[in-house]
């Protein structure tokens, strides 16, 4: 199976913006772009394959094809395609809200639960976003916060700079707030819980749904630890810096700062994902060439072996 380079689903939202249009060239026929979900398997916005054999296929349907051994030796046993990554532009704020794990997301969902983490590229001065609880929480409290509109005084709310990082587990209470746009990987999950949505109606008045009863089975209500720097140093790799950034055991997050050439290996355990945050350039290997440019989503299947990347480039490569 050869190099795959991917188109995503396109999600409009009351809070998104247009970045993922006007700077990323992505189309849509909605007034946004709120999210761009560049790598995905999910029925809620699959990724799509751009040329080659499979071209207008979905990236599931390549899977379903050439069969699970392109995902690697670690997700040999996993029920559903094990991450889904977005880029997501938040215009507005987003809702207060919480994952389920695993147990509780196959047990009422059918899915996935959801660890996430995000990782800053831009954001206006003074963004800010909702992170974990700022003290210790009963959950007859936190269902009484959510009840008498108070929440956000129980909430933490931090400031963020580009090229934070913000690891989210299974239970984290969180919001996005205005003004920011990152790089999301999760699990491959659409389960999401609302708590409070600042009263906001959609475009055709009403109120959005909330979800406290399952919120409040899940959340996470210890006072938690803020610490948004990325977990490792940068490393050099031929001519580019790479910088481990968060992982966890669903996925690992490295940003590649790149000014000329690398050479980097898709082994036995599991396919490679790069996605492009800037700049230009192209991939080889011994079969194939495929050009970079801002927004290039790439699946490198396991076991692939060798490539190279070169070119002035800012990617996210994610591994499993």
């Amino acid at each position: 199976m050869e190099i795959l380079s991917l188109y995503p689903t396109l999600k409009e939202t009351i809070w998104g913006g247009r970045t993922l249009i006007d700077e990323y060239g992505f189309k849509t026929d909605g007034d946004n772009a709120a999210e761009a979900w560049l790598l995905s398997c999910h029925k809620d916005g699959p990724s799509y394959v751009i040329g080659g054999e499979y071209d207008g296929k979905t990236l599931a349907q390549v899977i379903e094809a050439e069969g699970k051994q392109v995902l690697g030796t670690n997700n040999c046993d996993i029920r559903d395609f094990p991450v889904l990554i977005k880029i997501i532009d938040a215009r507005d704020k987003l809702s207060v809200q919480v994952h389920p794990d695993d147990e509780y997301a196959w047990k009422y969902e059918n899915e996935n639960g959801k660890t996430e983490a995000w990782y800053v590229l831009e954001c206006d001065e003074g963004a800010s976003l909702i992170y974990g609880v700022n003290h210790d929480m009963k959950r007859e409290e936190f269902a009484s916060a959510i009840e008498n509109g108070t929440l956000l005084e129980d909430v933490n709310t931090v400031e963020v700079r580009k090229g934070d990082v913000v690891f989210i587990p299974s239970g984290m209470l969180h919001a996005i707030g205005e003004g920011i746009l990152l790089a999301e990987v999760q699990q491959s999950s659409n389960s999401t819980y609302r708590v409070f949505d600042y009263n906001r109606r959609d475009r055709n008045g009403n109120l959005r749904e909330l979800h406290v009863k399952k919120a409040v089975d899940v959340v996470d209500l210890h006072e938690c630890k803020v610490d948004f720097s990325p977990e490792g140093e940068a490393v050099k790799s031929g001519d580019a810096e790479k910088t481990y950034l968060t992982g966890c055991e669903y996925f690992s997050m490295t940003s590649v700062k790149l000014s000329g050439e690398y050479e980097d290996c898709a082994d036995e355990k599991s396919f490679v994902s790069l996605l492009v945050l800037d700049g230009e350039g192209k991939i080889t290997s011994e079969t194939s060439e495929t050009v970079l440019k801002k927004g290039s989503s790439i699946f490198i299947p396991a076991s692939y072996g060798k490539y190279r990347v070169s070119g002035n480039l800012t990617i996210l490569e994610t591994r499993t």
